[in-house]
C-alpha cells in the first residue's frame, strides 16, 4: 500500500487533532469522519483509524467495554499498517497509548471500567508540516 505519507494534513484533520486533544473524542470523531469520507486516496484509512481511536477512548468515558475493545481492535488493524510517523501524526506513540488505556481497561474489566482515570488519555503528537 502506499502510504502516502509525506504529505500535509486537511484542515479539518488538524481540527480533529486539536479536539482530540482537548478530550472532546465525539467532536474528534465528527471532523475524523469528513476528511475520511472526503478522501478518495488510500491514506483515507489512517484519518478512519485516528477516528477509530477517539471512538475507543469515547466508549471509555461511557462506560462502554465491549464496544471498546471491539473498537480498539479494529482500529490497530488499520493503524498498523502504517509507520510511526505519517502525514505527521506520531502514530507510533499513538499505538502505545492507545494500547496502555486498553490493558488498564482490561485490568478493570466491564464491572469497573467507570474506575478508569481518564488522565491516561494521551494527546496525539502531530506536528503540521
Amino acid at each position: 500500500m502506499n502510504n502516502d505519507c509525506s504529505h500535509s494534513l486537511p484542515t479539518n484533520v488538524i481540527t480533529a487533532l486539536k479536539l482530540f486533544n482537548e478530550k472532546k473524542f465525539f467532536e474528534a470523531h465528527e471532523e475524523l469522519e469528513d476528511a475520511w469520507r472526503d478522501e478518495k486516496k488510500p491514506i483515507r484509512t489512517l484519518y478512519q483509524g485516528v477516528l477509530q481511536a477517539a471512538v475507543v477512548y469515547f466508549h471509555i468515558t461511557r462506560g462502554n467495554y465491549e464496544g471498546a475493545v471491539r473498537m480498539y481492535e479494529r482500529c490497530m488493524n488499520l493503524l498498523n499498517d502504517y509507520p510511526d510517523l505519517c502525514r505527521g501524526i506520531q502514530i507510533g506513540s499513538l499505538k502505545n497509548d492507545l494500547t496502555s488505556v486498553i490493558q488498564e481497561v482490561q485490568r478493570l474489566g466491564a464491572e469497573r471500567i467507570n474506575e478508569f482515570n481518564p488522565a491516561l488519555f494521551k494527546e496525539v503528537e502531530w506536528r503540521e508540516s
